[in-house]
């Protein structure tokens, strides 16, 4: 089966075309190596998947040609604990982390420009 194809059915991309670009941009390893969208994908194999979601170590358990409902998809793969370790260890990360831009209100005023314009050494 095809790796692009694998992808979608496994719910780790939106759509086809968006784990083929993933494939291509080197975000897929497979066994160490970069996998390609057309290389064949295995019962057995061990895959890195770099996507938006999170940086995934998985071991294939299952094949499927069809994308079926998320329940179904989870059974296609089994996740390493180091990898999962290590996204909630991410996770935690970015949630402990302030966020600025929900404190902006709006357009900055005239005084707060002139103190920007100033940190960014540009004079009035």
């Amino acid at each position: 089966m095809r790796m692009d194809k694998w992808l979608w059915a496994a719910r780790f991309f939106k759509t086809r075309s968006i784990a083929t670009r993933a494939c291509e941009l080197g975000k897929i390893e497979s066994n160490r190596q970069p996998a390609k969208p057309a290389r064949e994908v295995r019962v057995g194999d061990v895959l890195q998947v770099r996507s938006p979601g999170g940086d995934f170590e998985i071991e294939v358990l299952g094949l499927s040609e069809m994308r079926g409902p998320a329940a179904v998809a989870q059974k296609l793969f089994r996740e390493t604990d180091q990898s999962r370790e290590k996204r909630l260890k991410l996770a935690e990360e970015r949630k402990a982390m302030p966020n600025f831009e929900a404190m902006r209100e709006g357009k900055p005023s005239k005084r707060d420009r002139r103190k920007i314009d100033r940190l960014r050494g540009r004079s009035i």
